[in-house]
């Protein structure tokens, strides 16, 4: 039996692979192994559980967000009929205001254009009872006025009589 290099090594080997089974470094980097394998897994599991809960967040965050979108839409909406309904009262009002108006300055000018007439009646009567003065003065001597003019209060008192019976 020839003792070479490579006997030696096997030697070796068989002591250093004896050694770490005597110092039970199979197991301990079995329990290693073990503890890293159940981390790994509690972090999985963890991050699952994360996962889970973000997924329900967002489910809710998502039916928040549409729940105010349909808010904000029915606001909107909302809004837009009540501007609608605003701007045709205030139409309203403002055609029913210029119909007073106009109604107003139109009963304004036939007031204005009645007293007008009625001045224009006076100033006439006026100037012709002037006139008729100056007339009479002017023409007829004073005796042939008093008769005359007691004739006609005489005739205007009668047609007052007949007026009032």
């Amino acid at each position: 039996m020839v003792i070479d290099s490579t006997f030696w090594v096997a030697v070796s080997f068989i002591i250093f692979f004896g050694g770490l089974i005597y110092l039970k470094v199979p197991q301990k980097i079995n329990e290693i192994l073990n503890k890293l394998i159940l981390d790994i897994k509690n972090e999985i599991d963890e991050s699952e559980k994360l996962r889970t809960e973000a997924k329900i967040l967002l489910e809710r965050a998502q039916k928040k967000l549409d729940t105010a979108q349909a808010v904000r839409n029915e606001i909107l909406d909302q809004a837009k009929k009540d501007s609608d309904r605003l701007i045709i009262e205030l139409n309203d009002k403002f055609h029913r205001s210029s119909e007073i108006k106009k109604n107003s300055a139109e009963n304004k000018i036939l007031q204005m254009k009645e007293t007008a007439i009625k001045e224009i009646k006076n100033a006439s009567i006026n100037i012709a009872v002037d006139s008729v003065k100056k007339i009479i003065t002017t023409s007829v001597d004073k005796s042939k006025l008093d008769t005359l003019f007691q004739k006609n209060l005489e005739e205007t008192k009668e047609e007052l009589k007949k007026i009032n019976s």
